[in-house]
């Protein structure tokens, strides 16, 4: 509080609460002509402190505005994670700003603490870099290509770095601290940059970058001469290349990428389509579905057209006010990066569609989990698993709706069998988790990949095994 503030706060203070007599006493009531001129110069004094306390808040407004002038597109936003990394970053940026100028009114601090709780915080920007870096290692993406619609001033690109340093992703934080020096010039002399790529390429195992920044602290990028003699450096010895991104990567990995080798791709063109009536079921026989097998085995089956659009958007607006963190056996984990909520049946749209799924699959879903809606985030994934728990009524199948498009990545993929599904709005994928002998099918185990550009609704329903005895009869084959 300021000095002159605090000076009439404690004059009006002493004048409000400390109880003395002055009727009773005529000397006492002539003072109180010094004590009325001190109140009101007090007061005087608190106006001017707070017009110019009131002309700080303009400015800072003023330039925060000039700052963030550019139109949010809230679909942009949400189909480009660079852009929604932006956005987190530009909105706590003003919320330090405005703590800043509010700290001194409780009334509008008490205001802001509420609408704190619902805004993002900075660990939810650590957690954006965090996507922003597992979108690269899974698409094999260097700065520049995953800012090929959206940049990032030099601040946000090194904060990605050092949460890309931070979970020991060297190779990642490297690049992008050599993009801020080839890219912001006021940055090109900074030492505490240049020692964090001398301190990436070191723990990344490439030695003479590392020395090389370390011993070269005024490193021009830009130069010529500086270049070739990193590159030759680099080629001393049998050293990683920092510079080069590996493109080897695991089969999920490759499927996320769309890549399908050709035995994978015969063997899908050889597979079927056709209408279904769900083996006679009397609300198909006039409106079948349309039906497509992805893969024999395990058999996955893909049903065109069974959501509209309208429903969609009830389910999405029914779900939006209630989505939290998805969970995983072991809770909040890296793993699975979404927000998602189970529907009961309360709801017309999700009790129809779920009579819609038994008729469709055949199956009970008297024992079925409640309609599962999820929603991806930055670069969201949920890495390969098993929907079957190795319960004693576990998840017989696993019925998956595609409430949405995705521009690139998002793919379902079943990395045992080398198959990828692309989402399709409207669609959904059915497959069973057990074999009819009760056992888990290994190869369904399944992922869904990062989005790099879109944005994924998906909704799931999981159907277990009590209720199913005459409708999926078991069988004592090893082999079914």
């Amino acid at each position: 509080m300021a000095l002159k503030e605090l000076t009439f706060v404690v004059c009006f203070w002493t004048v409000c609460t400390a109880r003395h007599e002055f009727f009773s006493s005529t000397d006492q009531i002539a003072q109180l002509v010094e004590k009325k001129e001190d109140l009101l110069k007090g007061f005087s004094q608190y106006i001017d402190a707070e017009e110019k306390n009131v002309e700080t808040m303009k400015s800072i407004y003023q330039n925060l505005l000039l700052s963030h002038s550019d139109p949010v597109d809230p679909e942009e936003i949400m189909r480009d994670p660079v852009a929604a990394y932006t956005l987190l970053s530009q909105l706590i940026n003003i919320v330090k700003h405005i703590q800043l100028s509010f700290y001194q009114c409780n009334k509008y601090q008490n205001e802001l603490d509420a609408k704190l709780l619902e805004i993002p915080q900075p660990e939810d920007l650590d957690g954006a870099a965090s996507g922003l870096i597992r979108l690269q290692e899974i698409y094999k993406l260097y700065p520049e290509d995953i800012m090929k619609d959206t940049s990032l001033n030099a601040e946000e690109a090194y904060h990605v770095g050092l949460v890309a340093y931070n979970e020991s992703k060297f190779q990642h934080a490297f690049l992008w601290f050599l993009y801020i020096r080839n890219t912001f010039k006021n940055y090109s002399t900074n030492k505490v940059l240049t020692n964090y790529l001398s301190f990436s390429a070191y723990h990344f195992g490439s030695l003479p970058v590392a020395i090389y920044f370390d011993h070269r602290l005024n490193l021009d990028s830009t130069n010529d001469e500086d270049i070739v003699q990193l590159n030759r450096l680099l080629h001393l010895q049998k050293y990683p290349d920092i510079l080069t991104l590996n493109t080897e990567s695991n089969t999920y990995e490759t499927l996320c990428r769309g890549g399908i080798d050709e035995k994978t791709s015969k063997r899908q063109r050889a597979l079927s389509c056709r209408y279904s009536t769900g083996g006679g079921n009397p609300r198909l026989m006039y409106a079948p579905v349309k039906e497509e097998v992805e893969w024999d085995e395990p058999r996955i089956i893909r049903y065109h057209g069974i959501i509209s659009d309208r429903e969609i958007e009830i389910l999405k607006n029914i779900s939006r006010p209630l989505l939290s963190r998805s969970l995983t056996f072991e809770g909040v984990s890296k793993i699975r990066t979404s927000q998602s909520v189970f529907l009961k049946e309360d709801k017309p749209v999700v009790s129809h569609f779920n009579q819609r799924i038994a008729d469709i699959t055949g199956l009970s879903m008297k024992s079925a989990e409640d309609l599962h809606v999820q929603n991806y985030g930055i670069g969201g994934r949920y890495e390969p698993h098993y929907d079957a728990w190795d319960d004693e009524n576990e998840r017989i199948a696993t019925f998956l709706i595609y409430m949405s498009d995705v521009e690139i990545g998002g793919a379902t993929v079943f990395p045992q069998v080398g198959v990828a599904l692309k989402p399709k709005k409207g669609s959904a994928v059915f497959w069973y988790n057990l074999r009819k002998n009760g056992n888990v099918n290994w190869y369904t185990e399944h992922a869904g990949c990062p989005v790099l550009r879109g944005n994924k609704w998906v909704a799931n329903k999981w159907i277990h095994e009590f209720g199913q005895e005459f409708r999926r009869p078991c069988s004592l084959s090893y082999w079914e």
